[in-house]
């Protein structure tokens, strides 16, 4: 089971990888930018990956099978129609992310790990695979043990699983989409523009639009910011500290929470 649920994960992955990548040639939305980033970015998505399967091989399916076979959590000790179960549990999830990325930026400990991926200096679809390695393992922690709390349905967490990381690809992106189409969209999915805003260096704007997949949840919270202050063209993005290409390489990024 675990081996068919990473190969269908994986599939998905590389399709969507694939595909916005493309679309980033096609329509860009900022200039191109630096692809020497890129090194350092899929370096970091590699040993996310290979320390993730070491110290966590089961992850989160893992979590949610074991909470099935032992009946624990919520929607295991409750009967309620399969389809109900399996919304609440994606969209309680997907809440608990949108907290989640609050704490990381509120934390200071969290946000040393956090700001491996703030301190990207461009914005594309390379960026949703910077993340410190400590900061995915604390993140699949937290995500095993809500999936075992509320004994979230196996097709809930996979399906999770598949639309955080192609979300966050998607959202990531350097691609252009037109206006009026685009103030649709980001009424029921995070769009580029509304997630490069919290790529700004302006702490203001940083510290809004925390959410991956669903919008609301920054319009509940307070926390949704529609545009950045300078617009999208002329905006920098990145962090105040470690601007410096040599802060840029994979060893440089590793050891940033350490700085």
């Amino acid at each position: 089971m675990l081996e068919d649920e990473s190969t269908v994960r994986l599939g998905f992955f590389f399709g969507i990888l694939l595909t916005v990548a493309v679309a980033e040639v096609l329509r860009p939305r900022r200039p191109p930018p630096s692809r020497e980033r890129w090194v350092s970015n899929f370096g970091i998505v590699l040993t996310d990956t290979v320390l993730t399967r070491l110290v966590l091989p089961a992850g989160v399916v893992g979590a949610a099978l074991y909470a099935q076979r032992h009946q624990l959590g919520v929607f295991n000790l409750v009967s309620l129609p399969a389809w109900v179960e399996a919304t609440a549990a994606f969209l309680l999830l997907d809440l608990a992310i949108y907290f989640q990325h609050r704490a990381f930026h509120a934390v200071p400990i969290l946000w040393r790990m956090h700001r491996v991926h703030h301190s990207d200096l461009d914005f594309d679809f390379t960026t949703a695979l910077r993340f410190h390695p400590f900061e995915i393992l604390l993140s699949t922690l937290i995500k095993m043990a809500l999936v075992a709390a509320l004994g979230a349905p196996l097709l809930a967490v996979v399906a999770f699983e598949i639309v955080l990381s192609g979300a966050a690809m998607f959202n990531h992106s350097n691609v252009s989409i037109p206006p009026a189409l685009e103030r649709v969209l980001r009424l029921f999915i995070v769009t580029p523009d509304m997630h490069r805003v919290h790529h700004s260096i302006e702490r203001r704007e940083t510290d809004s639009n925390f959410g991956f997949n669903a919008p609301w949840w920054d319009r509940l919270f307070g926390t949704y910011l529609a545009q950045p202050r300078r617009g999208h063209g002329a905006m920098t993005i990145g962090i105040e500290r470690f601007r410096d290409a040599a802060d840029q390489r994979f060893d440089r990024l590793l050891l940033q929470p350490f700085r």
